[in-house]
């Protein structure tokens, strides 16, 4: 390229300045006015011909190969066309890359706050996944010879052009020029494809969460029935046992009243005792479905009540927590219990903290534990968060669990209001 811009100044030289001084006869040294000329020339001429040169240059390397201009110049054209939304990044890709002669060319779309990789041409490389990082004059510091230009609309960052550049073959002028204007246009193409990245997101969590909700409501149902089982089978070996007995010997005193007025008396003095213990068992029946404090007196007194016997000091935080839905008050209660419960076990803590309180439109509750902690990235879900999970996704909530190894396990709770029938008045 150096060699055809020597030749481009000597050729303007001698045609200007020789041929011009044979034409006006004077030969015997160089016409000031003439040399002028020239200068002027080649001055204006300069950087069209190192453009045309380049481009030639580049097509020659390439093998006859469209020049990056005719490529990307129809950038529009070639891109949007008849595709679908779902190849615009690879078509992108594909069109940065043969259009610079880049060894490989990547499209990277902003999804859901971070880039992801859309696309990487030729797609039978093994592309980098490490995501670019921005430097002065386009550059990409995450390797030799990388160039990245982020791609933005309205001052959001869409996404990152990125190539790397072939050992001994850099961008031109011409591509550099190229590669910084196809950035320029492909802001609304990049919105597009990011949105459909962004939806399709979008759609892969509501499936894993329609899973999980099925799988939630799933083992509801079984626990339910296996609670309905243990129920029907403590009343019928508990307190209708007590209640048949009651009602033969109730008979029995009717039988012998006639005949025997003293023993009846006395078979029916025995009965009150049976009464009162059938009373007792189907109390203490009543008490393992539904605690008679929690229906009365809320969440927050039956939590103080059933918390102030654990074997571990537990300080129950609670500012104007108003009366609920007995569905979500069941939930958060039975919650806080099983944390409590195996903060208890397995923690070794000191004390549990477990403040309840509205915020941002949510009930928000949270048990937090001084105990060992475990890395919940090898720990399995236990029976316990399991349960806990389920009671909270019923009641159209989420729960979280962090813990951290020598500091302590936190259990959050919210339920959205929106998601709870109407309140119910205390």
């Amino acid at each position: 390229m150096i060699t055809g811009l020597v030749a481009f100044v000597i050729t303007v030289y001698v045609v200007v300045v020789l041929g011009g001084g044979v034409l006006i006869g004077k030969t015997s040294s160089p016409s000031l006015p003439l040399s002028v000329l020239a200068t002027a020339i080649v001055a204006l001429a300069f950087e069209p011909v190192q453009a045309r040169l380049e481009r030639a240059a580049a097509e020659l390397l390439r093998g006859g190969a469209p020049s990056p201009y005719e490529v990307l110049s129809r950038f529009s054209e070639n891109v949007t066309g008849s595709y679908p939304t779902e190849e615009l990044p690879s078509r992108m890709a594909t069109l940065l890359g043969e259009g610079t002669g880049a060894a490989w060319a990547q499209v990277w779309l902003t999804v859901q706050g971070e880039l992801t990789l859309a696309a990487s041409w030729p797609e039978t490389s093994e592309p980098v996944t490490e995501p670019p990082r921005l430097a002065a004059d386009a550059r990409d510091s995450t390797g030799e010879l990388r160039r990245a230009v982020s791609v933005r609309h309205a001052g959001a960052l869409l996404g990152v052009l990125r190539l790397q550049e072939r050992p001994g073959s850099p961008l031109t002028s011409v591509e550099e020029r190229l590669f910084t204007g196809l950035a320029a246009q492909a802001g609304l193409v990049l919105r597009l494809a990011g949105l459909r990245a962004e939806l399709a997101a979008r759609h892969a969590e509501l499936l894993v969460r329609a899973d999980e909700l099925r799988l939630s409501r799933e083992r509801l149902i079984e626990t339910q029935d296996a609670e309905r089982r243990r129920l029907e089978r403590d009343i019928h070996d508990g307190a209708q046992q007590h209640l048949v007995a009651l009602a033969v010997n109730l008979r029995l005193a009717e039988t012998v009243a006639a005949k025997s007025p003293e023993r009846a008396a006395k078979v029916l003095e025995a009965q009150s005792e049976a009464a009162r213990e059938a009373i007792d068992t189907l109390t203490q029946l009543s008490r393992g479905i539904y605690p008679r404090l929690l229906a009365d007196e809320g969440m927050v007194q039956a939590l103080r009540a059933a918390l102030a016997i654990s074997p571990i000091p537990v300080r129950v935080e609670a500012v104007d927590v108003p009366r609920l839905p007995s569905a979500i008050e069941a939930a958060l209660y039975f919650c806080c219990m099983e944390a409590v419960q195996n903060a208890a076990k397995h923690s070794l803590a000191s004390r549990v903290t477990v403040t309840v309180g509205t915020q941002d439109g949510s009930v928000r509750m949270t048990v937090d534990d001084d105990g060992e902690g475990f890395d919940v990235s090898y720990a399995e879900p236990g029976a316990g968060l399991t349960n806990m999970r389920d009671r909270i996704d019923a009641a159209g909530g989420q729960l979280q669990m962090t813990s951290t190894p020598g500091v302590g396990t936190r259990v959050d709770v919210h339920v959205p209001l929106s998601q709870m029938p109407e309140q119910r008045s205390s």
